[in-house]
């Protein structure tokens, strides 16, 4: 397969939790754990801008939150020294154009969940100092914070939006310049956050839910709330939030994929829609084959021409890319 159209422009990942195996596998002892076991994927794809989800298990919380945290941003620091030029931890736009012109790959962090910060505000200014950039109040859990969505009904109490320490993480970000991210939130607590913070808003990795019924992705509602603010929505390869039913067994996954991205251009353009793919390839392989479209990077390869064939050219790139930069331009 020709690949050389992939190098004449950006392709950004706005989801992928990077960090979290590459921490398990230097833990078992090995070094150049991004160049050795994902870099040729994702050139293979054409990926050359990457954001990094800061991601804690259940089973760290809330003890280690904040170790699990710092550990992983000091191993991608350690990363870097391994493979110079490689890749790079931007934390702008501008910087992540000069590593991609360069032939790297360009890093960004961001909280998928703000456990790492327990109920401190002041920890958010050291964590923007160590280069996190985007800020997802929750992942599907509950924290000091906020509520979190659900990936399927679960026996709880009353769920709510933001606390009032979430409440003052949002204007603490906005004055810090972070973008925030409401994937992962439930329903009033995207409210809140479009009450309460007046900066950049995404849903990094979330789908239509008109296309398929399932509370991580999106209403045409939210669609519109967040491209009136400029947002970009991340299209999700987790098969449970692509289609409800069985995929046909004599289609490629991933046309299902596509009817979300004509319902959300059909709905508010193409210039808030984005690659939000939240691989698992090695983090959890079999969930991975059996409830992801793409079982690898190698994988996204036919929907990146898909997407070529079925938008404009300049649509198209900014679906790939640009309207992630775009976003992340807005970082000082």
């Amino acid at each position: 397969m020709d690949l050389s159209s992939f190098s004449s422009s950006l392709i950004v990942d706005a989801h992928y939790d990077l960090l979290m195996d590459v921490a398990r596998l230097r833990r078992q002892g090995e070094t150049k754990v991004i160049e050795r076991f994902y870099l040729d994927d994702l050139r293979a794809a054409g990926v050359n801008v990457l954001v990094c989800s800061l991601f804690v298990s259940s089973e760290y919380i809330p003890e280690m939150a904040l170790r699990v945290a710092l550990e992983q941003i000091g191993n991608l620091h350690a990363e870097m020294r391994e493979s110079p030029g490689k890749f790079a931890l931007c934390r702008t736009a501008a910087e992540a154009r000069r590593v991609v012109e360069g032939g790297g790959i360009a890093l960004f962090l961001s909280f998928e969940g703000v456990d790492p910060l327990g109920a401190s505000l002041q920890l958010l200014s050291v964590f923007y100092e160590l280069g996190v950039r985007l800020i997802g109040l929750t992942w599907s859990r509950r924290n000091f914070a906020a509520d979190g969505c659900h990936f399927h009904p679960l026996e709880e109490g009353q769920t709510g939006g933001l606390t009032a320490f979430g409440v003052a993480l949002l204007k603490e970000a906005e004055r810090l310049g972070m973008i925030v991210d409401v994937s992962h939130l439930n329903d009033v607590g995207f409210e809140d956050v479009f009450r309460f913070f007046g900066g950049p808003v995404i849903a990094s990795h979330s789908n239509s839910r008109s296309v398929c019924p399932v509370a991580r992705n999106l209403t045409d509602d939210q669609i519109r709330r967040l491209a009136a603010r400029g947002g970009v929505m991340g299209l999700n390869n987790s098969t449970s939030f692509v289609r409800q039913d069985d995929f046909p067994p004599d289609e490629p996954r991933w046309l299902g994929l596509l009817k979300h991205a004509h319902h959300v251009v059909d709905l508010v353009g193409e210039e808030h829609l984005g690659l939000g793919l939240d691989l698992c390839e090695f983090s959890k392989p079999e969930d991975c084959r059996t409830h992801s479209v793409f079982p690898t990077y190698r994988h996204v390869v036919p929907f990146v021409e898909a997407l070529r064939r079925e938008f404009p050219a300049g649509a198209a790139r900014g679906i790939l890319g640009e309207n992630w930069m775009r976003v992340l331009e807005t970082l000082g």
